[in-house]
């Protein structure tokens, strides 16, 4: 990193910028030296958002109302991202995205990978919606790098945060989590000297949360109408943890290697305690019946999630470099779901009690290869990469029905299922610059072998796949802060282990849960067309971009029984997918920066369910918005309002509602920069009813269901944070011979 200082004022950019930036400093001429600086003050503000060749980056500073959370709270802020109640992220309206850790890919799912990283120890987010050949092909929305801060050059960084949670002002009278806490610690220590290297952190989080779901569903058997509405608990006990450590050497001007490991754990605990009214109606002899019963339902899950590497990178010539990689992820996923089944009121007798502990471990091993030349602006770069893993899953499901002394297997629920997938692929990539154009194509082909596998003699199958994934980018210079942009890259959602499964499983009193071994993979096609304009005070971007999926993966809903739905994921026809996404920064004022982003498309899925035997189609339009307004006052102190808010969605067989949080926060900063104090107000509601709730509804022929999900709504959050860097750095700065003779 560069330092540049100008008449005034100092500014710390990423990117050298040339000499015009000096033409304000005293005494200048092209006579340089080198001054060494045991200390330097650096005032000013870095841009919000940077533009680069293929990708957005966004610095996580910026979103003090995140800081104490995960790298969920922060991505939520950006223009693509939207999270819904259930936590789950979409990008572009799609869950399918590739998380990169540091430039390096990650197997896991998305949701659980981000939600053991903490945003404070988050540097920048690069957002990369048409990645080229030399990216993996894996996620139809794109790439989401997450940058983690590192050691200053040549100096030492340590920073820490510490959160406490007030207790809730609504805990929805709940018997079972009354009292939910919200705690975190953090720490970050970077270093470098010489040759070498080295970071490492360690983070806890705890975030409780109370919550409370109303249901309704009704079924329609031949001539039986079941209505089994539900209201009751369903609250989260939840906590990551998790430590890093990254090294980097430098051998010799030409050779370089660098490691890195990371493990973290999440542990969450769900329960929902339901009060089901079961009423049963004859529609041709008009005959009621109704009981009521109580489901005290469980569910745990936890993980463990690693992450090494070990790389290496080889000058070759000036123009050529060689580097390698190994990798290793692991997740160790364990489940445990227990349902209790009691006469109500009273809640003396045991209808019925299942236990249904699940392990579903992922390996996944990665070799890479790359080779670049580069020589002026061209730059051609191949490669090759051996990717293998597997998922093993061992699902069990007991029971205990009334008079029974001990639990016995139930062998339709229990099962075991490992996928295996073994994938080679090869690409070549080619970029340029000529005059305002800047473009890159490239062609990645990828080789997959999937294997399936079951218990209990049932046969798996085999899927051997060639695609190839073409893509280009053309970027050009339409004025000096103006570019315009296209794109095309073809993308790949690959099935994983709980889509594939075809035994059910009931993980809740009302639904089972089963997948399809004949899955095929979503492969999509994106065409993107964008602008991006550098302001002033501030920047604009927009893209207009033109999804379309073949053999979409849903999970729909049909009628297992009269008080049972049975969800089953399945291939899901063409899904098509039109939209813009833009994004607007601008600094009104000295105190006041604006950031807005948003996201609108038009969604249309059709096709058949059930091998063919039911015909659907569904629409409609879809946007979201993330809006963050900051106010810098007088002594370091700080205002941020931010509002994320997701419009209601269709699905295959229904919609999903829209979901509303508003957060607030107040933060001062000591005179040194050392100490931060700050207060937060998340989920801002004031009784409004309005924050943090969602709705979600599926219908068909013979069924109909939706649940309302309402979870606690305006927590408060203290926290305290330090921050310690020691630099001596050495930059270069003009100096003037004919001025330091008059001095």
């Amino acid at each position: 990193m560069f330092l540049f200082l100008c008449f005034g004022t100092m500014v710390m950019a990423q990117e050298k910028q040339g000499d015009s930036v000096l033409k304000e400093l005293p005494y200048v001429d092209s006579v340089r030296s080198k001054i060494s600086l045991t200390e330097i003050v650096v005032k000013g503000k870095k841009p919000p958002i940077s533009f680069k060749i293929d990708r957005q980056l966004y610095r996580a500073a910026e979103y003090a109302n995140a800081a104490n959370g995960n790298a969920i709270d922060l991505i939520k802020n950006l223009p693509a991202v939207s999270v819904n109640g259930q936590g789950e992220i979409n990008v572009r309206g799609s869950a399918s995205f590739q998380v990169l850790l540091n430039g390096r890919p990650t197997q896991g799912d998305p949701a659980f990978v981000l939600a053991q990283i903490p945003a404070s120890s988050i540097e920048s987010i690069e957002m990369i919606s048409s990645p080229g050949a030399s990216f993996d092909a894996d996620g139809k929305s794109g790439v989401m790098n997450i940058i983690t801060k590192s050691a200053p050059e040549k100096g030492l960084m340590v920073q820490s945060n510490l959160m406490l949670g007030a207790p809730p002002f609504n805990d929805f009278d709940n018997q079972r989590y009354t009292s939910p806490q919200r705690h975190a610690a953090d720490v970050s220590i970077g270093y470098q000297q010489g040759k070498m290297e080295w970071s490492s952190g360690f983070n806890y989080l705890r975030n409780d949360m109370a919550g409370y779901r109303e249901g309704d569903v009704n079924t329609t058997i031949g001539n039986r109408f079941t209505s089994f509405p539900s209201n009751g608990e369903r609250s989260f006990k939840r906590y990551n943890v998790g430590g890093r450590f990254a090294a980097a050497l430098q051998l010799d001007p030409h050779n370089n290697v660098e490691a890195s490991v990371y493990m973290g754990k999440k542990y969450q605990t769900r329960v929902a305690d339901l009060l089901y009214n079961i009423s049963r109606k004859n529609l041709l002899t008009v005959q009621q019946s109704s009981f009521d019963y109580f489901n005290k339902n469980t569910a745990e899950k936890q993980g463990v999630f690693t992450l090494a590497s070990l790389g290496s990178s080889h000058q070759l010539s000036n123009s050529t470099q060689l580097s390698f990689s190994l990798q290793y992820e692991g997740a160790d996923l364990e489940s445990l779901t227990t349902n209790q089944n009691l006469t109500y009121p009273g809640l003396k007798t045991m209808i019925q009690e299942t236990i249904n502990p699940s392990s579903n471990p992922l390996h996944a091993y990665r070799l890479k290869a790359d080779l670049t030349d580069k020589k002026g602006s061209r730059v051609w770069q191949t490669g090759y990469q051996f990717r293998y893993d597997e998922q093993l899953g061992d699902f069990l499901y007991s029971y205990k029905n009334l008079g029974m002394q001990e639990f016995a297997t139930d062998p339709f629920f229990s099962s075991q299922v490992a996928v295996r997938n073994n994938i080679h692929a090869g690409y070549v990539q080619y970029s340029n610059a000529n005059g305002k154009l800047i473009y890159q194509a490239g062609l990645r082909a990828e080789q997959m072998l999937r294997n399936l596998s079951f218990s209990d003699n049932v046969q798996g199958n085999r899927l051997p796949l060639l695609n190839l994934f073409p893509s280009y980018l053309l970027k050009y210079a339409l004025a000096e802060k103006v570019v315009l942009k296209q794109s095309f890259t073809r993308r790949i959602k690959r099935t994983n282990n709980f889509e594939l499964n075809p035994f059910p499983e009931r993980e809740h009193s009302e639904t089972l849960e089963q997948g399809d071994p004949a899955l095929l993979p979503e492969l999509t096609g994106i065409w993107e067309l964008g602008v991006e304009h550098k302001l002033s005070k501030g920047s604009f971007s927009m893209s207009l971009y033109h999804q379309r999926t073949k053999n979409p993966i849903q999970r729909v809903n049909k009628v297992y029984n009269d008080t049972i739905l049975g969800r089953i994921f399945t291939n899901a026809g063409l899904a098509k997918q039109t939209g813009a996404e833009a994004n607007f920064t601008y600094r009104i004022s000295k105190a006041w920066q604006m950031m807005v982003g948003g996201n609108v498309y038009k969604y249309d899925i059709r096709g058949s369910l059930f091998n063919g035997s039911l015909p659907f189609s569904n629409n409609s339009w879809v946007y979201s918005i993330n809006a963050t307004q900051s106010l810098a006052l007088k002594a370091n102190w700080q205002l941020q309002f931010s509002v994320n808010y997701l419009s209601l969605r269709a699905t295959a067989q229904g919609e999903d509602g829209a979901f509303f949080t508003p957060n607030f926060s107040v933060k001062k900063t000591s005179k040194d920069n050392r100490w931060s104090f700050q207060a937060q107000w998340l989920f801002m509601d004031m009784g409004l009813g309005i924050s943090n709730i969602q709705r979600i509804s599926t219908w068909g022929k013979d069924f109909y269901t939706t649940t309302n999900y309402i979870y606690e709504p305006d927590q408060l959050q203290f926290s305290v944070g330090f921050n310690l860097s020691k630099k001596n750095r050495k930059i270069s700065l003009p100096q003037s011979e004919m001025a330091e003779k008059e001095f």
